[in-house]
């Protein structure tokens, strides 16, 4: 039997029955040509195949981190949901601390929690402002939260 050959997206030569969400591994540097490194993380908030995230949950989760993120970091460059919705990417540049990331990470959870609104969720800033759930954001936070003691344990 041959092996399979490497796939170019790095999360699909990831084996995704082996892992164990939630947790928050790199998953990616990129070096640009005049010397910035881009750093991209896998935030996995669900197990692969066995649970996801409600969409609306995950809209409002998302502005929420991209906007929290950044009072804690000026080195996000982006935060994105997952298309099978059980995580997000975090990208940083010219930063490689993993405590600090799992850190703004921390800290931007725990924003989410004491937030009182959504940023930026109506029709001005917003591409789908129907589509939110604050509540169902801070549930995501807080399940995540709960689990801060195993964040960097990717394998089960």
């Amino acid at each position: 039997m041959s092996k399979k050959q490497a796939m170019n997206v790095e999360s699909f030569n990831l084996d995704h029955t082996k892992v164990k969400a939630p947790f928050i591994r790199l998953a990616g540097v990129k070096k640009g040509v005049n010397g910035d490194v881009i750093h991209k993380y896998d935030l996995r908030f669900t197990q692969p195949n066995k649970e996801h995230m409600e969409m609306a949950a995950i809209h409002s989760l998302e502005h929420m981190m991209a906007e929290f993120s950044r009072d804690h970091s000026n080195k996000i460059v982006d935060i994105s949901p997952m298309g099978c919705q059980t995580g997000y990417y975090l990208s940083v540049i010219n930063h490689d601390d993993y405590d600090d990331i799992l850190m703004i990470v921390e800290k931007t959870l725990t924003d989410v929690l004491s937030a009182t609104e959504v940023p930026a969720c109506n029709e001005v800033q917003c591409g789908w402002a129907a589509s939110h759930s604050l509540e169902g954001a801070k549930e995501l936070a807080k399940a995540m939260l709960s689990h801060r003691d195993e964040w960097t344990e990717v394998f089960s």
